[in-house]
This record gives C-alpha cells, structure tokens and sequence, in this order.
C-alpha cells in the first residue's frame, strides 16, 4: 500500500466515525506528512515544491519552550530549549553571524526533541525554533548573549495585552548603586531608582527594541514582543476546578470539517498531478 492509499484510507475511516477532536491531529499529521513524502518521491517539478508546502503548513503542532526567564542572559549561563506536544522536531537557530544549523551541528546537546547548551556564550546570540523532517516550523524564540557588564532582562516570550511586564537593568556583580536609565527604539523613557520599569496595560505601541543604562555600563538591545488578547469566551468562577475544553464542540467541530475540507483538496490536487504526469508519460509516441 502506497502513502496516498494509506492517507486516503484514514480520510474514510474519519468520515464514519463519530467526530473525535483528536482526530483532527490525527488526520493533519497522517495525510500532511504521508502525502508530502509522496511529492517528494514522485517528480522534481514546480508543482512538488509548493504542494509540500501547502500541506507541511498544516503540520505544526510543536512549540519551543526554553528554560530561560529572560530573552537576554550573561556569557556562561546553561539554557536548555525543547520541542514539546512533538516528536522527531529538531531544535534549529539562525545566529547573529549568519549560521543557520540544527542543534548537534558545532552547538548543543541533542536528547530526543530537546537540546541542551552548558555554556552560553555571544556567539550563541540568535533566533532559535523546532522545524520538523516536513518543513514545519514552531514558534521561534531570540536569545541574546551578553559579556558585557549589564543586561536587560525582558520577557523571553510575548507578553499579552493588558498584562503588566517589568524590565530589570541587570550588572554582573552586586552594585551599591542599581539606578537605571530607559529607552526604547533610541528614545529616553526615564530614570528608575532600583533598575526596575513596569509597564502596566501592556498595548501593541509597548513592543519595541529597550535598552537599559547603569553607571557600570549599557546593555545590549533587547526586543519586547506583544500578543493580542485570545477571542476565547472569558473564563467563569469554576475554571479552576478541573480540566476543560479550550472551545466549544460547535467550534472544534466547524474547525475540524474546514481543516479536513482543505486536507481532501489538497490530497486530490496531488492525485490530479500525478495523474496527468502518468498519462503523458504512457502517451505512444506518434
């Protein structure tokens, strides 16, 4: 049995049976990922490249967590990044000097879909995500490393809107004297007596490039990143007492139907390709 027989076999098996949530995973990663792999066996053509494109989009489920608090931290700190809700995902970067590698390639420690780097130094300065063996890519994370003498510890993923974020203009040793001057995208805010700035009601006009100012030095940049407010329905008194759906079944069912829909299109598309790529292989010369 071929990919495409395989996939088009769990298509009908999900058809009859009763509509399960998981089945939805369970039917982007089976069809997705069998389909593509078909592409790339079939031919070199143009249609291979965007195909395997439309359907590894649909494969992203992993996301990277790190074990850091701060997106920027001092030369010889251990950081470790993983891979979660994933399996066979890679951890990769693309660094400040323009190397773009997997983690196990001259940096890291590879252990399943996790990666662990002991000791961290400015060359490790980046932008790191999980990428699949498909193409399909997680959210991605920037790690600024300094050796310098102050930092700026801010959030190392986005803050929410209307949540409250504090920056802390950091030194090296203990200093007698934690008074800090604020900026952002090159423009002063104002002093802080303790090198702590909170910023109350976070809004998308907050996110920007801040640096931070003590008498021992100046920090490296470091980039705020806000995210809108979830369109969930807001959470009532009883949240807390136990697990729950994250939505409705109406919605999980209507984003189910959509993704399958776009799924068998997709699925069909590749057929027709093949199809035709067939018969005009078969077609006696004249």
């Amino acid at each position: 049995m071929n990919d495409l027989q395989a996939a088009s076999q769990l298509e009908l098996h999900l058809l009859v049976e009763p509509f399960n949530p998981q089945h939805e995973v369970q039917f982007q990663e089976h069809v997705c990922i069998r389909a593509c792999r078909s592409i790339r066996r079939s031919s070199t053509d143009p249609f291979r490249t965007v195909l395997t494109s439309l359907l590894s989009c649909s494969t992203n489920q992993a996301r990277l967590t790190v074990s850091l608090s701060s997106s920027q931290v001092f030369k010889g700190q251990p950081v470790s990044l993983s891979c979660e809700d994933s399996s066979g995902w890679t951890v990769r970067r693309n660094t400040s000097e323009g190397d773009t590698s997997q983690c196990g390639v001259r940096w890291g420690r590879p252990e399943n879909s996790s990666c662990n780097i002991s000791f961290m130094v400015p060359k490790h300065t980046g932008v790191y995500w999980c990428e699949s063996r498909e193409g399909g890519t997680s959210n991605s994370i920037n790690i600024s490393v300094s050796d310098g003498p102050v930092i700026l510890q801010s959030p190392v993923l986005p803050v929410m809107e209307g949540h409250e974020v504090t920056l802390s203009c950091r030194t090296k040793k203990n200093s007698s004297n934690p008074r800090a001057g604020f900026s952002k995208d090159g423009s002063f805010i104002r002093t802080e007596p303790e090198g702590l700035m909170t910023i109350q009601h976070v809004s998308r006009s907050d996110e920007g490039l801040y640096r931070c100012t003590m008498s021992d030095g100046e920090s490296p940049p470091s980039w705020l990143s806000v995210t809108g407010r979830p369109t969930t329905t807001p959470p009532t008194s009883s949240s807390f007492s136990g697990p729950t759906s994250s939505s409705s079944p109406s919605s999980v069912s209507a984003s189910f139907l959509l993704s399958f829909g776009v799924l068998v299109l997709l699925v069909l598309l590749v057929l027709l390709v093949l199809l035709v790529r067939r018969c005009i292989h078969q077609k006696p010369e004249g």
